[in-house]
């Protein structure tokens, strides 16, 4: 336990460092971050045709409204978290390629439901739009990688059981 609590804090650290180098925002998170908002104002678009993206902002073409993805808003850093989590627990490699592809599926899956739910509700409310983007929805991407990991875990656990009553 001591060792995955290191190698956790160890990992998270240096992804955390990359992720703030200017040639990884510059290559890496504003490019992901553009794409979110374009694939969030496509999917926008089916209810809503108004709806167009430029860069990392998604604008309303009909009322005075938009919003920014900025960092912290996009995933990465839950996913940051993640990947930290699932590469130092004792697991095979494939096990942790399998976990981090559904993890990171599921996070950026959540944090579409979340640009396109801040999206409604920043031109219904300010405050509610205030609320949900500083604490409802940061939660909810924290716990939503707290349970990928956690599934994942028991996941790589039942594996190893049927592998030791096989053997």
């Amino acid at each position: 336990m001591k060792q995955f609590l290191v190698g956790f804090l160890v990992l998270q650290t240096i992804l955390f460092a990359l992720e703030m180098l200017t040639i990884t925002q510059t290559y890496v998170i504003l490019p992901w971050t553009s794409f979110l908002a374009w694939l969030s104002a496509g999917l926008l678009s089916l209810l809503d045709p108004h709806v167009a993206a430029s860069g990392k902002v998604i604008a309303s073409t009909l009322k005075p409204f938009a919003i920014s993805i900025e960092p912290g808003c996009n995933g990465v850093e839950a996913m940051i978290i993640l990947i930290a989590a699932i590469t130092v627990f004792p697991a095979t490699w494939g096990e942790r390629l399998k976990g981090l592809a559904w993890g990171l599926i599921a996070i950026q899956g959540l944090n579409l439901v979340r640009i396109i739910s801040l999206f409604y509700l920043g031109q219904w409310n300010e405050t509610w739009f205030e609320w949900a983007h500083l604490y409802l929805w940061q939660a909810l991407i924290m716990l939503d990688a707290l349970v990928v990991f956690l599934i994942w875990v028991r996941y790589v656990s039942k594996k190893a059981q049927l592998k030791a009553v096989a053997a």
